[in-house]
């Protein structure tokens, strides 16, 4: 599976074409240092358009500025996540014997942030759906954080598989090391995606209020979500 170069929109979008299709082969082509620079600049582009798609669709639940600005901080969030985490998957998994370039590191972290986004994407048609007809600000907010859950565990699996193909081409010793640094290093992508997420807020926008494109830091993710519910349920 060999991906042709065009420097276009069309040539960017097949390269997470063939993501979708061939992932071992993708992966392959990952380890063996085929086009690897191209292939993140490609899935860095169209993960941006998907994710930005997606925040309009949740920024439209308040107003058109809203729209705008969610439509800009969810490729941000995500983007910024990789760039806060990465450092520590790179150095931790040389320092265990990983004989793999940066490059080939941020391709397969591209290319799972890049299966967010196609997911997140696929969505779209049931977020629409229930913005029209069950716009309940609490329960807008809990399906988005399911489905903005769901689809990022299965973007660090993806992840996770990635980082185990490349581990085993490598220093054999350290392979058990890099497996468990790997398995933290998921759970500290969570973390800290989730607590940027609340730094960036509103994605949504509160009913009633004026449009905001900052809120003042108070309380953490998890608080809000357990009042969400609450406010649901009428507790």
């Amino acid at each position: 599976m060999t991906i042709q170069k065009h420097q276009s929109v069309e040539g960017y979008f097949s390269v997470l074409m063939s993501l979708l299709r061939d992932r071992v082969g993708f992966m392959a082509e990952i380890a063996q240092g085929k086009q690897v620079k191209y292939k993140i600049t490609a899935l860095l582009f169209s993960s941006s358009i998907f994710f930005a798609v997606y925040g309009a669709i949740i920024g439209s639940f308040s107003t058109w500025m809203q729209t705008i600005s969610s439509a800009v901080k969810v490729p941000i969030l995500y983007l910024m996540t990789a760039i806060v985490c990465f450092p520590t998957l790179y150095f931790f998994n040389v320092l265990f014997g990983s004989r793999k370039s940066i490059t080939q590191h941020l391709a397969v972290l591209s290319a799972a942030i890049a299966s967010i986004s196609i997911l997140l994407f696929s969505f779209a048609p049931v977020t629409l759906f229930f913005l029209i007809t069950a716009p309940d600000y609490s329960f807008f907010i809990l399906l988005n954080v399911a489905i903005f859950g769901l689809t990022g565990f299965v973007g660090v699996f993806f992840l996770y598989q990635g980082m185990q193909m490349m581990s085993h081409q490598d220093d054999v010793d350290g392979h058990k090391n890099r497996k468990n640094l790997l398995q933290a290093w998921l759970f500290l992508f969570a973390f800290v995606g989730s607590q940027l997420g609340w730094t960036l807020r509103p994605f949504f926008g509160a009913p009633g209020e004026p449009f905001q494109l900052f809120r003042q830091l108070e309380g953490n993710f998890y608080q809000s979500v357990l009042h969400a519910i609450g406010n649901l349920l009428g507790l």
